[in-house]
């Protein structure tokens, strides 16, 4: 692969060398092809709007990206990247609502240009959240328009191409500063280990806004010269089989998501539905939530083996904003690798065998470290290196980890700068608890911070959210929190918060279904479920891609913010 010094001269290269092949397709729910750019339609229409942009911001200055599902982000994208003008990609704020992150991410970065479509330019409410005296507007389109072109320089290896706000799934939104150095250095890690090349189309539903719809799927295929089919995510949630449909239609090869979007294909998608659609294309079907659940994959397995899926695409893998993207994966058909440990054992932090079925827990393999890149499992209080199936905090190092959080000196500090006793290097603490088995494969078994201790036990809330969630079909998949409140004493309690499905709200016995939740909990946990709320759908907060804030839900649970179903 040849070596770039900038996303910008990549793009160049591929205007060059490919500019009549199709590089981004967007497709309605119904799958019809509503905008398409080449390579040289991408360049010219950036090259445009950069030159735009140099008129109206400094080098350095940021750019909000608010953006509806389209096209037009990825020209802005560029646009600010040839014009030297940090991008900052946000969720498009929702209507009315106080719980998104875009204040806390504008007063952060500080905004001096904000990038719309023309038709989101017209909405009242947008214009209001970001109502700052200095911020100018300026609406994308895809075309090159008549602009005069400049003489912009190109970016330097270590120039900040973006801000990437963590999601916030434990705390406040930070943003990892990202150079054209550490997105390069994971876009060549990244085509090494799913083995991807010009023919490796993309369908992608992530919002580009997040950090695998960016990286893993949009500047990936850029960067191996493959086309990315990009659609909307509630077009996905609405009619997941709209995805498998685009995936066997254009015959992609990579397909990209979080866990959740492998259940729901799965719980959506009815036989008599599933006619025509042949996803023997698929090589890699990439699993990256955390954590991946062996049940999910099975399922996905079990339910499209009959339409050509081939078990050995699955690839589970791990990943986060401050590592640019890609932490660990597999290789190109190898499948996925599944583990029986203790659950005893876990919660003492140790990963063996079972010793019954009563105490066995399954755990994915999450894939080995990059190239170029190290991972280590460290004790997080005394910092040093743990052995093989011990389990501690994932560390990190490599030419990816972002070196600074924007304007946060002491997260800078202790999370991307972190030192292993004993040694030199500085190291990413992902805040992931994980172990690496004797061959060097990566366990992920939670968040430091999600991490329950009731009477001096660990206890991983996903495990316990997925006991509760097996009881009933009532019972929302992936929308649930598990979280533990002092009580009157002192004493960590336990309390499950949990969405009931919106079929099921006025049908369900809600004690007779509380009772049984305590009955499992109690069986399999040996803990005491003291409070447990059942609430509307929707209602439960997450992050952009899917991730339950437990956190945030623990706040709102302790400010009786949460309605619950009578």
């Amino acid at each position: 692969m040849d070596t770039f010094r900038s996303l910008v001269a990549l793009l160049a290269r591929r205007a060059a060398d490919q500019g009549d092949d199709r590089a981004y397709i967007f497709v309605s729910d119904r799958g019809a092809e509503e905008a398409v750019l080449s390579f040289r339609q991408l360049h010219d229409a950036a090259t445009a709007l950069a030159a735009r942009l140099a008129a109206t911001a400094r080098r350095g200055d940021r750019a909000i990206l608010v953006f509806p599902p389209g096209l037009e982000f990825v020209v802005a994208f560029f646009g600010c990247l040839m014009a030297g003008i940090i991008a900052v990609p946000m969720m498009m704020p929702r209507r009315n609502s106080a719980r998104d992150a875009s204040a806390a991410i504008q007063a952060n970065c500080t905004p001096a240009v904000a990038l719309t479509t023309s038709a989101f330019a017209l909405r009242g409410d947008l214009q209001a959240r970001f109502a700052q005296e200095d911020i100018r507007w300026i609406e994308v389109d895809l075309t090159a328009g008549s602009g005069a072109i400049v003489d912009l320089p190109e970016p330097a290896p270590d120039d900040i191409a973006f801000l990437q706000y963590t999601s916030g799934s434990t705390s406040e939104p930070k943003g990892v500063m990202v150079s054209h150095a550490n997105l390069l250095a994971n876009l060549e890690m990244i085509r090494l280990a799913l083995g991807n090349t010009r023919q490796s189309t993309y369908v992608n539903w992530v919002p580009l806004y997040h950090d695998m719809g960016l990286i893993l799927n949009a500047l990936q295929t850029l960067y191996v010269g493959a086309t990315c089919v990009l659609m909307a995510p509630n077009a996905f949630m609405q009619r997941p089989l709209g995805w498998l449909r685009a995936i066997s239609h254009y015959r992609a090869e990579v397909a990209c998501g979080p866990n959740f979007g492998f259940d729901l294909c799965v719980s959506r998608c009815r036989s008599d539905q599933l006619d025509g659609i042949d996803l023997s294309s698929v090589k890699i079907a990439l699993n990256g939530a955390e954590p991946v659940r062996a049940e999910t994959i099975e399922r996905f397995i079990a339910t499209f083996a009959a339409h050509g899926f081939d078990p050995r695409a699955m690839y589970p893998a791990y990943g986060m904003a401050e590592a640019t993207l890609l932490i660990s994966g597999g290789k190109r058909g190898d499948g996925h690798v599944t583990r029986n440990v203790s659950r005893k054992a876990l919660q003492g932090h140790v990963a063996e065998g079972p010793s019954n079925a009563d105490d066995t827990q399954t755990v994915v393999g999450c894939g080995r470290a990059l190239a170029g890149e190290q991972i280590a499992i460290v004790d997080p209080e005394s910092r040093r290196r743990l052995p093989a199936d011990s389990v501690g905090e994932i560390w990190v190092s490599g030419a990816h980890i972002a070196r600074a959080y924007w304007r946060n000196e002491e997260a800078t500090r202790d999370g991307l700068n972190a030192g292993i006793a004993g040694e030199d290097d500085p190291w990413l603490r992902t805040g992931d608890l994980g172990f690496l088995d004797a061959d060097g494969e990566l366990f992920v078994t939670g968040r430091i911070k999600d991490l329950i201790i009731i009477r001096g036990i660990n206890h991983y809330p996903q495990d316990i959210e997925r006991t509760v969630q097996s009881l009933d079909g009532a019972l929302r998949e992936n929308c649930g929190a598990v979280f533990s409140v002092p009580d009157e004493s002192g004493e960590e309690t336990l309390v499950i918060v949990q969405e009931v499905e919106r079929t099921a709200r006025h049908t369900i016995d809600v004690a007779e279904i509380q009772g049984r939740i305590r009955e499992a909990v109690a069986d399999s946990h040996e803990l005491s479920a003291r409070h447990i709320a059942l609430i509307r759908p929707g209602a439960l907060p997450k992050t952009t891609s899917g991730k339950t804030q437990r956190k945030l839900a623990r706040r709102l649970w302790l400010d009786g913010s949460f309605q619950e179903i009578a």
